[in-house]
C-alpha cells in the first residue's frame, strides 16, 4: 500500500457530484429522520438518504442549496465541501459502524476496521483526525461508546451484562470502570438519575 502523507492532501473544494450531497455529523438513525424532514419541508425530492450522504433526484438550484445549508445548520448538520472533511466524516462513520458490531468486533482492531474502509495508512488517518478534531480516533470511539451505554441505560431494556456485550466491553467491570472515568458516575448511579428525571417529567 502506498504511503500517504498529511501534506499531500489538497484542501481545495471537492468537485460537486451533481446529484449527491455529503453531510457532516450524521451518526444515527434519528439523524436520517431529521434530514428527511428537512427535505420534505423544502419539497426537494430525494432518491435515498443514508448516514452522511443524500442522493438527490436532480441537481439543486443555487437558491435551493442555500436553503438546504441553512436548514441543516439549524439542527447541527452541515454540507461537506472539502476533501479533508469528507475523510474525517468517513472515519467517524467507520468508528460508529465498528461500535455497532458490539462483541462481534472483539477479534478485529478498530484501526484494521477503518483502513479496510478508507484506503489510507492508519498513521496518516490518525494524524489527520487529531489535527482537525483535537482528539484521537480512539478518544472519539471511547466517547461514542459511552454515549451508547448511556442511551441503553436510559432505555432500561437491557441488563448491564447485555449492555456491555452490545457495546463491545469485555466485562461489566471494564464497562463500569471506563464509564466512571468518562462521566464521573457509575452506570447504576447514572441510571437512577435518569429514572428520577423521567419520573419528574411524567408528573409535569
Amino acid at each position: 500500500m502506498a504511503t500517504h502523507y498529511l501534506v499531500s492532501l489538497p484542501f481545495q473544494c471537492m468537485e460537486e457530484k451533481q446529484n449527491k450531497l455529503l453531510i457532516k455529523n450524521m451518526v444515527c438513525q434519528r439523524c436520517i429522520l431529521a434530514v428527511e424532514n428537512i427535505f420534505r419541508g423544502l419539497k426537494i425530492p430525494v432518491h435515498k438518504i443514508s448516514l452522511g450522504e443524500i442522493d438527490l433526484e436532480r441537481k439543486l438550484a443555487a437558491s435551493e442549496l442555500k436553503q438546504v445549508k441553512e436548514e441543516l445548520n439549524k439542527v447541527g448538520f452541515e454540507l461537506i465541501e472539502k476533501r479533508v472533511n469528507k475523510i474525517i466524516e468517513d472515519i467517524k462513520k467507520a468508528v460508529i459502524d465498528y461500535l455497532n458490531l458490539g462483541m462481534d468486533n472483539e477479534n478485529l482492531k478498530l484501526s484494521s476496521f477503518i483502513v479496510k474502509i478508507i484506503p489510507y495508512e492508519y498513521s496518516y488517518l490518525s494524524d489527520l483526525f487529531s489535527t482537525v478534531e483535537g482528539k484521537t480516533i480512539e478518544q472519539f470511539f471511547i466517547l461514542n461508546r459511552i454515549e451508547k451505554v448511556k442511551e441503553l441505560l436510559v432505555y432500561d431494556q437491557l441488563s448491564l451484562t447485555e449492555i456491555s456485550y452490545q457495546t463491545g466491553f469485555s466485562s461489566v467491570h471494564h464497562l463500569s470502570a471506563q464509564f466512571k472515568k468518562i462521566t464521573g458516575l457509575t452506570p447504576s448511579h447514572f441510571k437512577r438519575i435518569a429514572a428520577d428525571k423521567r419520573k419528574f417529567l411524567d408528573k409535569l
